[in-house]
């Protein structure tokens, strides 16, 4: 079984990667919280998604299974996907103790929020801290892709 074990954290206000990165729209066809399937196209290729429930002690891993599909596959499924389409620009970061960070710039409905991910191997796995790092939002569901893409960041009365 496919396992991710992912923090996430905002961004400090006005930090922007060096480089540019790769453009996403990415759809849910399921967003409950038991299991997500999302559609994403990114750098012109598709893939299907599916992710377990995330949330509660363990909410940094949760069961994940990602698959290419052919891209136009991927915008046929995005035409059925649920309201909400997500919008970004991730690129990525490398850190100075081996890991990469994913760094999400959202356009759309979601333009103003800047988040960073970290993929572990284990939850108490040690990384490096950037200074451009905020506040952790690792198991608040506000910033779950899916919940952006049913209630976007421009409508949160609370940043």
């Amino acid at each position: 079984m496919g396992v991710e074990i992912e923090r996430k954290f905002r961004v400090r206000a006005g930090w922007r990667p060096d480089s540019a990165g790769e453009e996403i729209a990415q759809g849910y066809l399921s967003s409950v919280p038991e299991r997500t399937v999302r559609v994403r196209l990114r750098g012109g290729r598709g893939y299907l998604t599916v992710k377990g429930k995330n949330g509660g002690a363990d909410a940094a891993r949760r069961a994940e299974f990602e698959y290419e599909i052919p891209a136009a596959d991927a915008r046929a499924l995005l035409a059925l996907a649920e309201p909400g389409v997500i919008e970004k620009e991730r690129c990525l970061v490398p850190a100075v103790d081996g890991h990469t960070w994913e760094v999400d710039i959202f356009h759309g409905e979601n333009e103003g929020l800047v988040v960073a991910e970290i993929e572990l191997g284990a939850e108490d796995e040690p990384f490096a801290r950037p200074d451009w790092l905020a506040d952790e939002v690792t198991g608040d569901a506000r910033y779950y892709n899916s919940s952006l893409a049913r209630t976007p960041y421009r409508l949160w009365e609370e940043r």
